[in-house]
């Protein structure tokens, strides 16, 4: 099923889960966000990981099929990340598991990022300057680099003990369980959870 005129799920807490979840089942049928290059370009700019100018720049300036091919790779590094989460989540990550994360490191290692002074406005109109961290993006490759960053920064800050998957029935939605208890069963109380309500419900009804 095309993603057309569906907005990607961001809830996840985590832009690395959420990246994981830029496949799903919103309804019946599975719905890939980056099945194509213009999915992939189009999710970027829903998740804020890349600048609108720079995806509009790299866009324009890829060659026929070469954006599709990168989203071949987001889906391919989508795949591998999905399957360390699953292994993994529900129990604290330790260092044993570096090893694993080999593919992560050889793409981090592709970065070109650095640091420069900007002027910036604050609420009031007033313009400061800032240190900001800015990226060269020298091809449509260089897209991956900030999931890649993403996914990151879900394993190193995130306790993979509260990494969690929906219950929802056939829901393959993953977040990161914030809440104090760390009780959250459901991508979205109004969605899968309303859904499990309804469910229960009926199957009370016909069990009286």
């Amino acid at each position: 099923m095309t993603s057309a005129n569906l907005p990607a799920s961001f809830v996840a807490d985590a832009r690395g889960l959420d990246f994981l979840n830029s496949i799903a089942t919103p309804v019946d049928e599975p719905v890939d966000w980056i099945s194509d290059g213009a999915g992939l370009i189009d999710w970027l700019a829903q998740a804020g990981l890349v600048p609108a100018a720079e995806l509009e720049t790299v866009a324009a300036s890829a060659t026929p099929g070469e954006l599709d091919r990168v989203a071949g790779q987001a889906r391919d590094l989508r795949d591998w990340f999905r399957g360390f989460v699953t292994a993994h989540a529900g129990r604290p990550l330790g260092a044993d598991a570096l090893e694993e994360l080999a593919p992560l490191n050889r793409l981090l290692e592709r970065d070109e990022t650095f640091d420069r002074i900007v002027a910036h406005a604050d609420e009031h109109g007033h313009r400061h300057l800032a240190l900001e961290q800015g990226r060269r993006w020298r091809s449509p490759e260089s897209l991956l680099l900030p999931v890649c960053e993403a996914i990151a920064r879900v394993v190193a800050e995130e306790d993979f003990t509260h990494i969690k998957g929906c219950e929802g029935h056939r829901c393959t939605l993953m977040f990161v369980d914030r809440t104090r208890a760390h009780a959250r069963r459901w991508c979205s109380m109004s969605v899968c959870g309303n859904r499990a309500k309804v469910m229960a419900h009926r199957q009370r009804q016909r069990a009286g």
